[in-house]
């Protein structure tokens, strides 16, 4: 799918574009393509003179070659937003190329950003710039406004997973964890630990996209500030995925704890029916043995009577041990 954005009084227009004569009737500023086609790729070649690498949106590139500047003036940043889907939640690898010098091109002061599916940090800033004019000026502040956003889509995305938390610390500080409950909490607590494990990833990598952006000097003296702000919103994300983690860890401590207790609780009961049946053994062993001179062996009550002793032998520890609250 190919998009192109222009900016008509200070908003952003999207046009869906199915055809090489389609794009040559816009100027835009941005020209997004999800899981674009070879023939999409073709279109941006011939029109734009920009040539997409093959490895654009390779997960496995090296870190080094994610952010740099091509010979010809074009601008290379890949990188990862974040998609904080609720059974799997991912990051996806955004490859963005901005060409500010070249005049030869038609592609200055286009951006162009290719990906394999659709970001909710992209329909973000979409429906932003519809609703805000003046929100975007030109190709850089879309890129910077995207990151913004991205940062944005984070902090709710950790603030979600604080509720979730408090959820389960509600559940887990009832005092009654079954191991069933226990199960369900482990699962819920891995879940959110690995959400903000890739949230704490994505805050890191969108700290690098930006400081490239300032360090490159392709930003005015309004979008450096706002570039170090998105960088102290993103220190700020920092202490609370660390807060996070934190909670994460007394939850998982406090989970396996309560599970401990409950397998204590079922060892503490076979520990007791144990000692009870201690003397029961020790008076059919006495028994047992093949003496001769065993006065019991010819009583008419003998077998009658070792029965009643055994049974309350048993009892009596039982009644003590249910007196002193070890059966609880």
């Amino acid at each position: 799918m190919l998009n192109i954005f222009t900016l008509a009084n200070g908003r952003l227009f999207q046009e869906e574009i199915e055809s090489l004569e389609e794009l040559s009737k816009f100027q835009p500023i941005w020209v997004d393509l999800e899981s674009p086609t070879l023939e999409e790729k073709r279109w941006i070649k011939q029109y734009y003179g920009l040539s997409i690498p093959e490895d654009a949106m390779d997960e496995d590139i090296e870190e080094s070659a994610r952010f740099y500047e091509e010979d010809n003036g074009e601008l290379h940043i890949r990188s990862d937003f974040l998609i904080a889907d609720d059974t799997e939640p991912r990051t996806v690898r955004v490859a963005f190329i901005l060409n500010l010098v070249n005049d030869d091109l038609k592609s200055k002061g286009v951006l162009f950003s290719i990906h394999d599916e659709d970001v909710p940090v992209f329909r973000l800033l979409r429906m932003r710039a519809r609703r805000a004019p003046g929100l975007i000026e030109d190709a850089k502040e879309v890129l910077l406004k995207l990151f913004d956003a991205d940062a944005e889509y984070s902090a709710d995305t950790l603030e979600g997973i604080y509720v979730e938390l408090e959820k389960v610390s509600t559940k887990v500080l009832s005092g009654d964890v079954t191991d069933a409950l226990a199960g369900e909490v482990l699962g819920a607590i891995a879940r959110h630990e690995d959400l903000n494990g890739r949230i704490r990833r994505n805050m890191m990598d969108t700290r690098r996209a930006v400081s490239f952006m300032m360090r490159s000097k392709m930003l005015n003296a309004e979008q450096f500030e706002e570039a170090r702000q998105i960088l102290r919103d993103i220190d700020s994300l920092d202490s609370h995925t660390a807060f996070l983690f934190d909670k994460i860890n007394f939850l998982m401590d406090a989970t396996v704890g309560f599970i401990n207790i409950n397998q204590n609780k079922i060892i503490k009961i076979f520990s007791v029916a144990s000692v009870a049946l201690l003397p029961p053994t020790l008076i059919a062993s006495v028994y047992g043995m093949n003496f001769k001179l065993m006065p019991e062996l010819d009583w008419g009550l003998g077998y009658p009577y070792a029965l009643a002793l055994m049974a309350a032998s048993a009892v009596v520890p039982m009644y003590y041990f249910r007196k002193r609250g070890w059966l609880q």
